[in-house]
């Protein structure tokens, strides 16, 4: 079974990092945050929902942690989302309790969907006195935490878990594509496309399974706090209740036998677009309970496994960053407010009337100041965003953190939208709409991240990681064939492919999502995931030479049925030659050359692997090892132009779905060079 996972160790000990190392102290704290007047208002859906009472209570959990040089807090609020004012207040009260500054406090929101509202949010407004209360009783719990201060020790451990979490954001058949709030026929992918819906092709980004979690515990091993960390938005419960989120939290109590004092958290990681629906497959129909519980059970696998150590490091870091917002243009604005005084000063009644009037909220506030943070507990790294963060974000930020072990809590020191990455805004959909929940521009993300991994290695004193390419047997056996250009295309952005041959970067379009799971074995990647791109609009196109011998190889992963429409599309084009899948109603959804006839049956949704060879004037086409009759002995020469993967030269019928492992060689392979290869990949 290939491991699922970066190359990072599933145990880690917090050996400290540094010489000198202090003795370790800690103290937690719950504070009880629900409401005591009613009704409130609860935000974090598309309208203003109103709660009449509590079903559940709400907390604030707070850990303070102290090596004798550095003292720090961590809180968890049973919250959607706060603003970054209201945390800021939070913060000064409890600096002027404890003397802790305020840049060595992280506090986050769960993002249960199902909270009071402590700031407005699409069509809700904020509950006035829940949002003046609430800062005290943050303040509250780090005081009470930094007053039971006492020798403890630490540990941490993380486990992969998938089936838990899912992506929820899908991309869309082309022709099935959907209209943003303002009349636009834009969105390629969007979030909750239903249980297996025909519409919808795949997930549009890969999945964060890390469930990290770091244990306190006394001298006498007494259990003090867990702190724990999944990538997960919220599960579904009735207004008010913590979610997921707090039975998680009560459950570990009762698993690890802890007694009066204990306090555990969950908080939330890169969950922009992640949901516990597997979309993929057939409705679930599982329960809030049975959720806490699946997840609580792989949560204790990774307990199990810490070791603890009671002198460590304490470091951490805290930056600003100002980023603009994607406020609307003069023509938008104009139509907000048109909308809006017919609405006569009521909340919004549907999306058109929400998206309407966060355009004036933009328009008034067209940049905000973030703040990122960056800690550190022995040789764990814990990164602090103040936005939704997608999968593939948290996976760059661990992949390159200098820490063997690092997670990210996001929705912490503030509450600034979704940060879909750039290749993300162009697919669209509701993650992408401008309003305060994704409010900033389209290059914030790649920013925000690179900001957190300085952070790290500051707080770190190491330089971070750069990505590396494991090699397995189907990979080392290409190489070994020398090709002029092997485009592995595990890149977690664009613009540009690297060349495992050394020799020719290739670049990406607009149109394409990345980090998606590639052909599924070991012989690819080794002992991590292989990673493809998808294709959804985009080429990748390089200046490779070849002359009248040649060969490309590739694997692909046809997205659309033969129904979806006749012509698929281009797997590559290159001069006069050009492979495509399609051509008409009665072709579709087979492989073709040129006007030839078609050579195989396409599967979908199914990885295949062809070769097209080319000497002189004779074409060789190679489906999964086997070569393929079916294609004109004596096809037209090709020119030596720019070769474009999944795409027309001119950019029409371009391929819709996932492509990877391209190779390029200028000379004809033989058989048994295609099969050698297609073997390894068996391996």
């Amino acid at each position: 079974m290939l491991a699922r996972h970066l190359a990072l160790p599933a145990v880690l000990p917090l050996i400290p990092a540094m010489l000198g190392a202090a003795s370790l102290r800690a103290g937690a704290a719950k504070v009880d945050v629900t409401p005591t007047q009613f009704p409130v208002i609860s935000n974090c859906m598309f309208l203003e929902r109103i709660a009449e009472k509590a079903h559940a209570p709400l907390h604030a959990k707070a850990l303070v942690l102290d090596d004798g040089g550095m003292r720090l807090a961590i809180v968890v609020v049973d919250s959607c989302m706060m603003p970054r004012e209201l945390i800021d207040r939070a913060k000064d009260i409890a600096r002027a309790k404890t003397g802790i500054p305020a840049e060595r406090m992280l506090v986050s929101a769960t993002h249960t969907h199902s909270a009071p509202a402590s700031m407005g949010c699409l069509g809700s407004d904020a509950q006035p006195e829940y949002a003046e209360l609430l800062p005290k009783k943050i303040a509250e719990a780090i005081e009470s935490a930094a007053a039971r201060l006492a020798p403890a020790k630490a540990g941490s451990a993380s486990i992969d878990d998938y089936e838990h979490t899912h992506c929820r954001r899908w991309i869309l058949r082309p022709d099935k594509m959907r209209s943003d709030p303002f009349g636009n026929l834009n969105v390629r992918a969007n979030m909750h496309p239903g249980y297996r819906n025909p519409d919808a092709i795949a997930p549009s980004g890969p999945v964060d399974p890390g469930l990290s979690v770091l244990s306190i515990q006394t001298l006498e091993g007494k259990p003090l706090a867990v702190l724990a960390n999944y990538s997960q938005h919220y599960f579904g419960s009735p207004i008010l209740h913590p979610d997921y989120f707090g039975i998680f939290s009560d459950k570990i109590a009762t698993r690890i036998g802890a007694g009066e004092g204990f306090v555990a958290m969950m908080s939330q990681g890169t969950s922009g677009d992640q949901m516990w629906m597997d979309y993929g497959k057939p409705k679930s129909d599982i329960t809030l309970e049975q959720y806490s519980e699946g997840v609580t059970t792989r949560a204790m696998e990774a307990y199990r496994k810490i070791q603890y150590r009671d002198k460590l490091n304490l470091a951490m870091a805290e930056t600003r960053l100002t980023l603009g917002r994607r406020a609307p243009d003069s023509q938008r604005l104009d139509w907000a407010k048109g909308l809006l005084s017919k609405m006569e000063g009521t909340k919004p009644r549907n999306q058109q009337e929400v998206y309407a009037r966060e355009q004036v909220f933009l328009h008034d506030e067209p940049s905000r100041e973030l703040k990122l943070q960056a800690l550190r507990i022995g040789d764990l790294g814990i990164a602090a965003i103040p936005n939704e963060v997608f999968a593939i974000t948290g996976l760059r930020i661990k992949a390159r953190s200098p820490l063997p072990g690092t997670f990210v809590i996001e929705l912490a020191n503030g509450a600034e939208g979704y940060i879909p990455p750039p290749a993300q805004h162009k697919l669209g959909g509701y993650t992408t709409w401008p309003a305060r929940s994704a409010a900033l521009e389209t290059g914030a993300e790649p920013r925000i991240a690179e900001a957190i991994i300085q952070l790290l290695e500051k707080v770190s004193g190491r330089k971070r990681r750069e990505q590396a390419e494991t090699q397995g047997v189907y990979a080392r056996a290409v190489l070994d064939s020398r090709p002029s250009a092997y485009w592995r295309m595990s890149e977690f952005a664009g613009p540009h492919a690297a060349d495992a041959a050394g020799k020719h970067v290739a670049t990406y379009e607009d149109g394409i999502a990345f980090y998606l799971e590639g052909p599924e074995s070991q012989a690819f990647s080794g002992a991590q995931i292989n990673r493809a791109p998808y294709f959804a609009g985009g080429r990748l196109v390089s200046g490779v030479e070849v002359g009248g011998a040649y060969t490309i190889e590739m694997w692909f992963w046809n997205g659309l049925p033969p129904e979806a429409r006749a012509v698929t599309g281009s797997l590559f084009s290159l001069g006069a030659d050009e492979l495509w899948i399609g051509g008409s109603q009665e072709a579709a959804g087979r492989l073709r050359f040129g006007s030839s006839s078609g050579v195989a049956s396409i599967p979908t949704k199914a990885w295949t692997f062809v070769a097209f060879v080319r000497e002189g004037s004779r074409v060789r086409v190679h489906l999964n090892g086997a070569e393929h009759p079916d294609i004109d002995a004596n096809a037209t020469a090709g020119v030596a132009a720019k070769l474009f993967v999944g795409g027309h030269a001119e950019g029409r019928f371009n391929f819709e779905g996932r492509i990877d492992e391209v190779a390029v060689y200028t000379r004809a392979l033989t058989a048994g060079e295609i099969q050698r290869h297609y073997r390894a990949s068996r391996e």
